[in-house]
């Protein structure tokens, strides 16, 4: 993918973007329609993530040599999307020079110390101070031309107490300052103190909003940051209605299937498309990722129907899944993605992670794949402690992980106290404390419905 310009403005972009804790059906579903999108689109659209990759994401991103789509943590305008370049000048040059990038930015000129940092601006406020002072010190004020004001050095005209912002801060950040200052135009600079460009407090007090696609998510707390911050334009998901509103009608689309890259690929197909070998190896991977090879209960016959189009388009000669079959990579991913002992008792619970509320309750639920439940007990103490300081950190009033054996297609629950009307869950109590959930694979469709259930009666 083509790296971003650190100056080049969001706000001319169209973001695809997944929830938070991205699993790999997320990050295919944000590249997928990304690619589509774009396809169809005279704009620009691009692929983003609102979180960091798990294991398995990354694995299979390597496998395909794929590069990940771009960190967009939050949807808060930056400085960035308001800088412009303007043109410069330096503090020798005669201030006939900043007279002429005056005149063509609309009355303020940059100038740079040699190194590029800011020196300070011209502007007409300064131009009207260094005037008043040089004309008021001379004797002869008659004989006085503008023509040796011009040749007099631009460093003698400057404002050399601007303030200066980070062109990746946020602008609601110095919105406090902004407006305490009597000036009009401020200086954005890089994480090195090097002149990036000029912003104007007009920008700065109603900026340009992101435009964002949500997939894989419709819940406003699944999904970036400052969601309110960013025009909302579409929503493509299978998941439970749970949507953010919007100032105006956007598409929206929640479909019954196992996967949204299902979803992505059934459109590719009705556009007379098809997906690029790697990046069709990328949505079969989400597809086989979300529905445990297409044996968890969420799985339609769309979902057959979409992995088997994908896997004629990803496993030609000469790619990278050639020979493959939609088994032996779906294994790949899931032993990819599954495990206890390779990561810290933190990153698991908090990689697929989503917030819930019900019956006056806040909680989460986690999940975790392993191939077996053998070493489960070693882990217990750490992964409790975690999820407690994950519900601590989040203001949660419990916490639940799912931990999913992908091979048996079974889970164990571990919850981080009791719950009076949890009680009735249908899973016993074994030996070490977890609950045994036999047969639940999926949070969305076997687990969620009957913990929303308990919780509202």
């Amino acid at each position: 993918m083509p790296t971003r310009n650190s100056t080049q403005k969001r706000t001319d972009t169209t973001y695809v973007i997944g929830h938070v804790n991205p699993d790999t059906d997320a990050i295919a579903a944000a590249m997928g329609y990304a690619w589509l999108l774009q396809d169809q689109s005279p704009g620009t659209v691009q692929a983003a993530r609102a979180g960091q990759l798990n294991l398995q994401t990354t694995w299979v991103l390597q496998r395909l040599d794929l590069d990940p789509p771009l960190l967009l943590p939050d949807a808060s305008p930056r400085f960035a999307d308001i800088v412009h370049r303007l043109n410069t000048t330096t503090p020798e040059q005669p201030l006939r020079e900043a007279w002429a990038v005056a005149n063509r930015t609309g009355g303020v000129a940059p100038v740079l110390n040699p190194d590029g940092t800011p020196y300070g601006l011209v502007t007409v406020l300064s131009l009207f101070d260094f005037m008043s002072r040089f004309v008021g010190a001379h004797r002869r004020r008659e004989d006085l031309r503008i023509g040796d004001l011009l040749d007099r050095p631009c460093k003698e005209a400057c404002d050399t107490k601007v303030p200066r912002f980070q062109v990746s801060s946020r602008i609601k950040d110095a919105l406090p300052r902004i407006l305490r200052e009597e000036r009009s135009e401020f200086w954005v600079v890089d994480e090195n103190g090097t002149y990036v460009g000029i912003c104007r407090q007009r920008e700065a007090l109603n900026p340009p909003r992101l435009k964002l696609i949500l997939v894989d998510h419709n819940e406003e707390q699944q999904a970036l940051g400052a969601l309110e911050e960013a025009d909302l334009i579409e929503i493509l998901d299978h998941h439970r209605l749970d949507n953010p509103t919007t100032r105006e009608p956007i598409r929206f689309t929640i479909d019954v299937v196992g996967s949204t890259s299902t979803l992505v690929s059934e459109r590719i197909d009705q556009a007379g498309l098809s997906a690029p070998p790697d990046l069709a190896g990328l949505l079969l991977a989400g597809l086989l990722s979300d529905t445990l090879i297409l044996t968890s209960p969420t799985t339609t016959e769309r979902d057959n129907e979409a992995a088997e189009r994908l896997e004629r388009w990803a496993c030609m000669s000469g790619t990278p899944l050639a020979g493959e079959s939609i088994a032996s990579f779906g294994e790949q991913i899931l032993s990819a993605g599954a495990g206890l002992s390779s990561r810290s008792a933190a990153e698991i619970v908090s990689a697929d992670f989503k917030v819930y509320e019900s019956g006056g309750l806040r909680f989460g639920i986690a999940q975790a794949e392993v191939t077996n439940f053998a070493h489960l007990g070693d882990h217990l103490g750490e992964l409790k402690n975690a999820l407690i300081e994950l519900g601590d950190s989040r203001g949660l009033d419990f916490v639940m992980l799912m931990v999913t054996d992908v091979v048996l297609r079974t889970s164990r629950l571990l919850i981080t106290r009791d719950v009076p009307a949890l009680e009735v869950l249908p899973y016993p109590r074994i030996q070490d404390g977890t609950l045994d959930a036999e047969g639940v694979v999926s949070r969305k469709k076997q687990l969620l419905p009957i913990v929303l259930g308990a919780l509202e009666e």
